[in-house]
């Protein structure tokens, strides 16, 4: 017996009992709906359901486009490139009936995924201001209700809103703040899809497929495989009092009388009461039944599950590639950008050099996630809560995700990002350090709530950490020379690494670009 037929089994015996089937009118699926904001300038795909071998056609604009439904009732369309329309649009489905949705925008399409820092709502935030000044008819969002399942699924629960001060508390913090930003520098419709969900692993989020084949996961999909390979032979067990249950139901309908109750059927191993391992669901759930939506991008805000240990960070490169690898083939894009936040600061800090512990080496390897084509970190570091996990300024991470759109998809001559570790050279007793994105030049700031970052050309670079061959570290006296930091120690006559901002909270790290954006942390060992 295959796995899909063990996942369909109890769904293709209620089936086979219902005596007819009943004539179902044309329909959408639930992302096109009144107040959607659809992608411009890319083929755009419409999907839906209707009889099978009824005829569909669809328009948007100028664009037409007709098919058939297949043998299940499924139809898909693919109308082509369209411009940038402000101005509502409607969208209209011709079958056996007519369907009509209305005040569709054509502009940019934004997936905006992750665990509970990204579904955080704005009205958790501390911005009564902005949510009474939230009128932005060309800024909706789609909110993806939650959905762990076990098979991919068609279709979600949810709706379009509109950016108002009535809806908006609603809205994903981070998700509004960067909406807002780039509708304001570019006058372009931008459409929010929020599917994300608290207290996940990346794991929830990428397909089965990807997870059991891709070779840098292998002790992961071998659980899997395990996982799999232990429910099939607890399902066989179960298949006579199943099959059992089936003829008693079949004559229970026959003859007008109560449907029996179902036996107890073994739990799929990913699912939530019995995860083992917690994977996939979520991607069944909340991701496939957007496939194959148009985007202009994705936004993920996701790690808090999964910076453990230092080795919790290697895995999370490999699993950061497969899920952008992932997302990008269902979405048909293999070069959907891909804009991540890099942890906030949480707990309370210390002053020990030599205490690193897993979220600085999880910081580290997010860095180290930027080699992965088409992709940009926005640092939170300096904008967390050492009592709350949930820092309730999303403004900053919003706004310093904004930026990379902007620069990289929007044409805009700015800086993307905050210094980032390029090169390390030794220089006697001294250790150079050279960044990217430098921007305008390097500087020491302060960050206090969502003010801006301040200058403080008379302060002294804080948590950089220093290192001989003997890997003990010591705080470092460091200096900004140029476009460089200059790291050294009297009791490090011969350096060999440094560290910067490497602890869970670190606190008073304040070495910026004069952009106000933050360097990211990092180390240049390999212990």
């Amino acid at each position: 017996m295959t796995l899909r037929c063990c996942l369909l089994l109890g769904c293709a015996a209620l089936a086979s009992i219902s005596p007819t089937r009943l004539q179902a009118d044309v329909k959408l699926a639930r992302l096109f709906s009144d107040r959607a904001v659809l992608q411009r300038d890319r083929e755009l795909p419409v999907w839906g359901w209707a009889d099978p071998g009824e005829t569909v056609r669809v328009s948007l604009g100028q664009k037409q486009a007709e098919t058939v439904a297949d043998a299940r009732g499924k139809w898909t369309v693919r109308l082509a490139p369209q411009p940038l329309s402000k101005q509502p649009l409607t969208l209209k489905v011709v079958g056996r009936k007519t369907v009509e949705v209305r005040d569709v925008l054509l502009g940019d399409v934004w997936l905006c995924s992750g665990q509970s820092n990204m579904d955080f709502p704005l009205g958790a935030c501390d911005a009564a201001a902005d949510i009474q000044a939230a009128d932005f008819p060309l800024i909706r969002q789609f909110g993806v209700a939650l959905n762990f399942a076990q098979n991919p699924q068609t279709d979600v629960v949810g709706d379009w809103q509109t950016c108002t001060p009535q809806h908006v508390p609603g809205f994903s913090a981070v998700g509004f703040y960067f909406a807002r930003k780039v509708c304001q520098e570019t006058g372009v419709p931008i459409g929010i899809l929020r599917s994300s969900v608290g207290g996940t692993n990346i794991e929830c989020w990428m397909s089965q497929e990807t997870l059991l084949n891709t070779p840098e996961l292998e002790p992961f999909a071998k659980l899997m495989r395990q996982s799999l390979a232990d429910y099939q032979v607890e399902l066989a067990a179960a298949l006579p009092d199943i099959e059992a249950w089936v003829t008693r139901s079949r004559e229970a309908v026959r003859t007008g009388q109560a449907i029996p109750l179902p036996p107890t059927w073994p739990e799929f191993p990913f699912g939530e009461r019995r995860f083992r391992p917690r994977c996939v669901t979520l991607h069944n759930g909340m991701i496939a039944p957007l496939i194959p939506i148009s985007l202009k991008g994705a936004l993920w805000y996701q790690g808090e599950n999964n910076a453990g240990g230092p080795q919790d960070g290697e895995q999370y490169i490999a699993k950061t590639r497969a899920l952008v690898r992932d997302w990008r083939q269902w979405f048909g894009n293999p070069d959907l950008p891909f804009y991540f936040v890099q942890l906030a600061a949480w707990q309370q800090p210390h002053n020990n050099p030599e205490l690193a512990d897993g979220w600085a080496f999880f910081r580290d390897a997010q860095r180290r996630c930027l080699s992965i084509p088409h992709t940009g970190m926005a640092s939170a570091v300096d904008v967390g809560d050492a009592d709350d996990i949930h820092p309730k300024n999303k403004l900053d991470v919003g706004e310093r995700l904004a930026r990379w759109a902007l620069a990289e998809e929007y044409g805009q001559k700015l800086e993307s990002s905050g210094p980032l570790f390029r090169k390390l050279v030794i220089e006697g007793h001294a250790a150079r350090l050279q960044f990217d994105h430098v921007g305008s030049g390097l500087m020491i700031g302060r960050k206090v709530g969502r003010t801006s970052v301040t200058p403080e050309p008379q302060g002294q670079l804080q948590r950089f950490a220093i290192a001989g061959a003997d890997r003990q570290w010591r705080w470092a006296t460091a200096v900004i020379d140029g476009d460089t930091v200059v790291c050294s120690h009297p009791d490090v006559p011969n350096p060999v690494a440094i560290r910067y901002a490497f602890s869970m909270n670190p606190a008073g790290a304040n070495l910026y670009n004069r952009e106000g954006l933050p360097a990211s942390p990092f180390r240049t060992d390999d212990w």
